[in-house]
């Protein structure tokens, strides 16, 4: 069993081509949840599904995120009793939601929830949340907290970021399967996330950052950071919010304790003797996905270090 952990779109581009060389039976995802929120009195689990979407080959590839060719009549339609429709769901979109909202308001897990989206969208993977309690990801701007999603999609990131938290962090347990599956995972992968807060969120649920210092299997990262950049999303600037250079090393140095190899891309060759000097194989490739098939070599890339 191949074990990967997932943010939102970085993670799901490159698990599209993992699935082209890994049977879907064989791979289980922990996903973050930290991007979670209550938004129209619905339960979204943003990263949760952009994975699924893109696994099903359903996701709007323009944007990442979203159903592909999906309509806005019902965003339009709350505008008019005075609703902020700063967050996009589509109409078929929003079928997941009601559908994932009325189940929990039901009382089955959003582990339960999950596999039956994931079973109905015709994927055999095991995508599982990090965990099935209140655990939220805050940003403090201007000595403001506020949800991760509001600085992301309402503020477009534009405010500067003083503190990352997260909410629930300290009573929130692992949601069943997710130790299981890192003690008994024959490889595991830390997908092309935001390290701070998608992969920062999934490590901070108590006991899973534990469970991978004492895994058995080899652990592989993708540094999402290309020339001190990111591709797509807010990592390198929460970086800096946290007093940490924007970096391939310093994506190694953050998963330091347990990672054991770092794949970066070829533009960043030069930092490969800085990150082995940490203990840490190196590998530079390219890692920057345009096509399927930049995403399948890079996962063929991956798989090769546990054989």
């Amino acid at each position: 069993m191949i074990v990967s952990l997932a943010g939102g779109v970085g993670a799901a581009r490159f698990l599209d081509g993992l699935v082209r060389i890994v049977p879907q039976r064989e791979l289980t995802i922990i996903g973050n949840v930290g991007d979670d929120k209550e938004i129209y009195g619905l339960h979204v689990s943003p990263d949760l599904d952009i994975v699924a979407y893109t696994l099903a080959g359903l996701v709007d590839e323009n944007k990442g995120w979203g159903i592909r060719n999906d309509t806005f009549s019902f965003l339009s339609a709350l505008r008019r009793y005075g609703y902020e429709t700063w967050f996009n769901i589509g109409d078929k979109d929003l079928a997941t939601h009601i559908f994932r909202t009325e189940q929990l308001h039901k009382g089955r897990s959003l582990s339960e929830v999950t596999t039956s989206i994931v079973n109905r969208l015709g994927l055999r993977l095991n995508l599982l949340p990090a965990t099935n309690d209140n655990f939220q990801t805050y940003v403090t701007c201007n000595g403001k907290q506020i949800h991760f999603q509001e600085y992301m999609v309402k503020l477009r990131t534009k405010p500067r970021v003083e503190r990352v938290t997260f909410h629930g962090a300290k009573s929130a347990k692992p949601a069943d399967g997710v130790i299981q599956s890192i003690r008994q995972a024959q490889g595991i992968i830390i997908c092309p996330s935001n390290p701070i807060v998608s992969i920062g969120a999934i490590l901070n649920v108590p006991r899973i950052r534990d469970t991978l210092n004492s895994a058995k299997s080899k652990i592989v990262a993708i540094s999402p950071i290309v020339r001190g950049k990111t591709i797509k999303g807010p990592a390198a600037k929460l970086m800096k919010a946290v007093h940490i250079q924007p970096s391939a090393l310093s994506v190694a140095e953050i998963y330091r304790d347990f990672l054991d190899t770092l794949i970066l891309d070829k533009q960043d060759k030069r930092l490969v003797k800085k990150v082995e000097d940490l203990g840490i194989k190196a590998v530079a490739t390219n890692t920057i996905m345009a096509s399927l098939g930049d995403k399948t070599r890079l996962a063929r890339t991956v798989m090769s270090e546990f054989s």
